[in-house]
C-alpha cells in the first residue's frame, strides 16, 4: 500500500510502501488527527517505523495496494 504524508513546513512529502491495510492506515491517521494520539505512527514494508507529530500532518494520501513486482527488483 502506498502512503504519502504531507508535513507542514517541509518542502517534500513522505512516501512509503506499507504492508498495513488501508483500514489500518486510516485508523492510525484518524486517531492522530482526532487528538487521541499525539503522533502518527506507520510501519513500512521493511519493518521501519515512521513517526510524524500529529499537529504537523497536512494531508495523507492512501494509494492502492501494491502489486507484485516482477523483474530484477523482485528480490528486494
Amino acid at each position: 500500500m502506498e502512503v504519502k504524508i504531507g508535513v507542514q513546513h517541509a518542502p517534500r512529502e513522505i512516501s512509503i510502501e506499507s504492508a498495513q491495510s488501508a483500514e489500518e492506515v486510516e485508523k492510525a491517521v484518524t486517531a492522530a488527527l482526532s487528538g487521541t494520539a499525539a503522533v502518527l505512527s506507520l510501519e513500512d514494508e521493511h519493518g521501519r517505523k515512521i513517526l510524524v507529530p500529529a499537529d504537523r500532518v497536512a494531508y495523507v494520501e492512501i494509494g492502492e495496494p501494491a502489486t507484485r513486482r516482477v523483474g530484477f527488483g523482485a528480490a528486494l
